[in-house]
């Protein structure tokens, strides 16, 4: 049978409860545990576990209740149909029947950032091609990571249409439909601001993927860097044989500590300890359920010294990683072939681990999440950022629906209604977040609990699928 989307939404919804009370208590408590004495803050620590137990057991209950619920077999049939539909879609808009008379898009590889964000540039222009029914042509010669361009490390985005000569020509200003060359800046810069970035999701799938998944947006993200990311042949073997050669398997939770040119700017610095803190906590989970399970961690960073310290404080856990690629990506060899491969290997393997333990201020362990939504039906609960909510840079507003009314206890609180829109600027991790009520302009902070995701469902232009699009969906 199929799960009806109330079903699905609710079950999603108790799970993500569970985690939010959870959040709020472990920081409560943690808190007042800072003004207690040395005995009454031991009292605290064993109440804290005794909480995490209890968390740990509800959720494999759920997990078990989700496997009992009759409904695996479509999820798992499901999602493969509505990721197939897309990369058909997408196969079919990249390679038209005269390259000549298409109308195409061009974006250029040349954005002045890392590996992670340079990807995610190309992203957005394939979503925009997407947006515009236009085939995306990449210039990537000279491309900063690999001089040969984009075909050295993954197979070409289109192999009909690779030139953008011919026709006329217009760099977007929101009504150059006709053109049929068009050129999109940098989603930083450009105006006006298309329906179609991120976080919007096409409304012919959005349904679907409501009912499927918890983060429709970024399940849409993830089939477009599916679609980019097909690695060459040789850069194929290197992945196979790398994860041979380190005899990778799981379960296991994927570490990215990010600390060279990001401390002080755009993130704070962690302790591997802060990082460890959620592995235990999801190997306490398996161990409930597997008792003796052996712990493994992919850690992924670019200090070198750290992959040692790791070693030294936790000796029953087993650490993959290279200090060889943490040295490659410190900031003087960020731009060699040698430093790519190291970053590729780096994506590859965090996003085939289970879980993920990260800073999603990096573009690194993003894009590792994004990945990950593609080993399975719905990895959107498969991480914990020690800072940021996840996000797509330089996207619209990310909102969210308050589902219960709110009243502000201290002046770092906001009042909420129920039904009010909020845009979340993030979650704190500790049951609240942090937003603007788009009701009253007022900004500051609510329970984490009390909104939930407003999806952005945008109109897409219509794709004519051969086995058309609703026929393909699984009954």
């Amino acid at each position: 049978g199929i799960p009806s989307k109330e079903y699905e939404v609710l079950r999603r919804k108790v799970i993500n409860g569970v985690q939010e009370l959870w959040y709020y208590a472990r920081a409560q408590l943690k808190k007042l545990r800072k003004s207690l004495g040395p005995e009454a803050q031991k009292t605290v620590d064993a109440i804290v576990e005794d909480i995490s137990v209890y968390k740990r057991t509800i959720h494999i209950d759920l997990d078990e209740m989700r496997k009992a619920d009759g409904y695996e077999k479509w999820r798992e049939q499901e999602s493969k149909a509505i990721g197939d539909l897309v990369q058909k879609r997408l196969t079919k808009l990249q390679n038209p029947k005269a390259c000549g008379s298409a109308k195409r898009l061009l974006c250029r590889l040349n954005k002045g950032c890392g590996y992670g964000c340079q990807i995610h540039h190309a992203t957005y222009c394939l979503i925009m091609a997407y947006g515009t029914r236009r085939t995306m042509v990449l210039h990537s010669k000279g491309w900063r990571y690999a001089a040969g361009g984009w075909e050295t490390v993954f197979k070409p985005v289109s192999n009909s249409c690779v030139e953008e000569t011919g026709g006329t020509r217009a760099t977007w200003s929101g009504n150059d439909d006709g053109a049929d060359v068009l050129e999109v800046p940098i989603i930083d810069s450009i105006q006006p601001r298309p329906k179609y970035l991120p976080l919007a999701v096409p409304k012919d799938l959005s349904e679907r993927l409501i009912r499927l998944v918890g983060d429709p947006a970024l399940w849409w993200i993830s089939q477009a860097i599916r679609f980019l990311m097909r690695p060459q042949p040789e850069i194929q073997q290197y992945l196979a044989k790398a994860e041979k050669d380190m005899d990778f398997k799981g379960p296991v939770v994927g570490v990215h500590v990010r600390r060279t040119d990001k401390i002080g700017t755009e993130a704070d610095f962690h302790s591997i300890e802060e990082y460890m803190e959620f592995v235990d906590d999801y190997f306490a989970k398996l161990e409930l359920q597997t008792p003796g399970v052996k712990r493994r961690v992919y850690l992924a960073t670019d200090d070198p010294k750290l992959l040692g310290e790791a070693r030294q404080k936790y000796p029953h856990y087993q650490f993959y990683g290279d200090s060889q690629v943490a040295k490659t990506a410190s900031l003087g060899n960020r731009y060699t072939s040698e430093s790519l491969r190291g970053i590729i290997l780096d994506i590859h393997m965090l996003s085939k681990c289970d879980f993920l333990s990260c800073t999603f201020s990096s573009q690194v362990c993003r894009m590792a999440y994004e990945i990950m939504q593609l080993s399975h039906v719905d990895a959107s609960k498969r991480f914990q950022s020690l800072d940021d909510i996840y996000y797509f840079g330089g996207q619209k507003d990310h909102s969210q629906v308050a589902a219960y009314d709110h009243t502000a206890r201290g002046a770092s609180e906001m009042d909420v209604r129920k039904g009010d829109i909020l845009g979340i600027a993030g979650n704190h991790w500790d049951g609240y977040s942090k937003g603007v009520n788009r009701r009253t302009g007022k900004q500051g902070l609510y329970p984490s609990f009390k909104a939930v995701e407003k999806v952005d469902v945008v109109e897409f232009p219509p794709y004519e699928d051969d086995d058309d699009g609703h026929r393909n969906e699984v009954k």
